[in-house]
């Protein structure tokens, strides 16, 4: 394995400089050293060195074919420029960022002979910038030009980011940043813990004798969230349930949480109100009907891939069969705006597979698609026991990410929010495709950082949003569900400080 060393003896930007390194090599083992003495007790076959020297932040690499140093001049907080001193810190540490990731970029395109998609952006919102830039007054043309400009962004994907940055103005015109938030309701249960996975989530099975305990701490917690954002004026927006796998609880546990959220809340106004019934071995006819019997505007029914051999290896415990009985029953309950969730780059899957998976979705014909990416993180089956799948492959290019998207027009669906993850195979994005009037409010809010979002339940984490997303203070619940369950007035007391302090 192809091994690197960096050694960072100034850390203002070690989190920036480490993942456009490892975006490049996103297969090599790096390891970060802090004194030269640590550097110089491990092995690799490309070494860098981060270090400030005056007013230039130098950057050395060293490998058998080429040694050299690049060098980024910053700018200083303190000057005798009366512009520059009238500049926001934040400002200047940010102009800061993008010299030495513009030079970096550089320096890893020759070392490498490749160039990434997403240029040297390694955020997670990509359109949230070509956003901002539109909505400081930029016309379309100059934002995609700063895009491929100042980030090195592939003139594909700044039209990507243009185009839904565009669709998502128009899609939130109506929604009151200062005013309103919304709700995030996280159930934790799944039917079976898939191998990428990395969420809270916990199998039913074996907590099936607590999920009772678990609403009542969680109903607890909507009724205690409730009367502090009516305190506070605010006006919900959104409710979006996720998890984990909603549809894992029962229909009368079902009623008793929305029976909840409506004697808390009241569903009057709502622009939208999101179930993600998710997996299709927990969707039964008299579960679709119970949230029927809410206002429910929009919900998912998640395949991941249309491949038998695929959901097996994943951990998937249904069959393809399963997962179009589970769509077109929602379609007989009456649903007329569903999403179906995909992943490309899975375990073996190649472009015929994906193929394959996208000729049965345009046969469902759903309202929505989401494509995932494959992003596997520390916390997942697949990479703690990765010794046992390494013979597996994982492809994903931007053919198949081509494929996915004309497959998406061809069903009517345009592009409407995108966001990016560590470790995606090929270091692309995920992309939700919605036609006319389906797309996902909260989807677009929760990446787009435009109001306070509120989650409830073991593992939510709250963002309490300032100024249009310029200031963002998040408030976190524990992940663990019997920490959740017995801990529950810490979980509301916290809540309870972070919104007085902060909206």
């Amino acid at each position: 394995m192809f091994k690197i060393s960096i050694l960072f003896l100034d850390r203002e930007f070690e989190h920036d400089i480490y993942e456009l390194i490892r975006a490049f090599y996103p297969e090599s083992e790096i390891n970060v050293s802090y004194t030269r003495e640590e550097q110089d007790a491990v092995s690799g076959d490309l070494r860098f060195r981060v270090e400030k020297q005056d007013q230039n932040c130098l950057i050395h690499y060293d490998s058998e074919e080429r040694r050299g140093v690049i060098s980024a001049e910053f700018i200083q907080g303190q000057s005798s420029d009366a512009l520059l001193c009238c500049k926001d810190p934040h400002e200047i540490r940010k102009e800061n960022k993008d010299k030495i990731k513009y030079a970096l970029y550089q320096l890893l395109v020759k070392l490498t002979g490749r160039t990434l998609p997403w240029g040297n952006l390694t955020g997670i919102r990509p359109a949230k910038l070509a956003m901002g830039m539109i909505e400081s007054g930029m016309k379309n043309t100059e934002a995609a030009k700063e895009m491929r400009e100042r980030y090195l962004v592939s003139p594909q994907k700044t039209a990507l980011a243009i185009t839904i940055a565009n669709r998502e103005r128009e899609i939130l015109k109506d929604i009151d940043y200062e005013n309103g938030y919304s709700l995030y309701v996280g159930i934790p249960f799944c039917p079976s813990i898939c191998l990428y996975c990395s969420f809270s989530s916990y199998p039913l099975k074996q907590w099936q004798d607590r999920v009772d305990l678990y609403l009542d701490a969680l109903v607890k917690e909507i009724q205690a969230v409730s009367r502090m954002m009516k305190a506070k004026g605010r006006v919900l927006d959104t409710i979006y349930i996720g998890g984990g796998t909603p549809t894992t609880l029962e229909p009368e546990q079902l009623k008793r949480l929305f029976d909840a959220l409506e004697d808390s809340f009241g569903f009057d106004g709502l622009a939208e109100f999101t179930v993600e019934a998710g997996r299709p071995d927990s969707i039964t006819a008299e579960k679709l009907a119970m949230i029927r019997n809410y206002p429910v505007t929009r919900i998912s029914v998640n395949p991941q891939t249309m491949n038998q051999e695929t959901l097996d290896i994943i951990g998937r415990r249904h069959t393809v069969q399963e997962t179009r009985q589970a769509f077109l029953l929602a379609r007989e309950q009456g649903f007329d705006n569903i999403n179906m969730d995909l992943i490309v780059g899975l375990p073996g899957e190649d472009i015929s597979m994906v193929e394959n998976t996208l000729r049965e979705i345009r046969e469902l014909a759903p309202d929505s698609m989401t494509v995932h990416s494959l992003a596997v993180k520390r916390a997942a089956r697949l990479n703690i026991f990765k010794d046992r799948y390494q013979e597996m492959t994982f492809e994903n290019n931007q053919q198949i990410m081509d494929l996915t998207m004309k497959t998406a027009y061809e069903m009517g669906m345009g592009p409407y929010y995108l966001y990016r993850q560590k470790n995606m195979k090929g270091n692309f994005e995920n992309v939700g495709y919605a036609k006319v009037d389906k797309a996902g409010i909260y989807n677009i809010l929760i990446m787009e950082e435009k109001q306070p979002i509120i989650a409830v339940g073991a593992g939510g984490s709250s963002k309490l949003v300032h100024d249009r997303g310029k200031r963002i203070e998040r408030v976190e619940n524990v992940k663990d569900v019997w920490n959740y369950i017995t801990r529950i007035d810490e979980m509301i007391e916290r809540k309870r400080a972070g919104i007085e302090a902060w909206l």
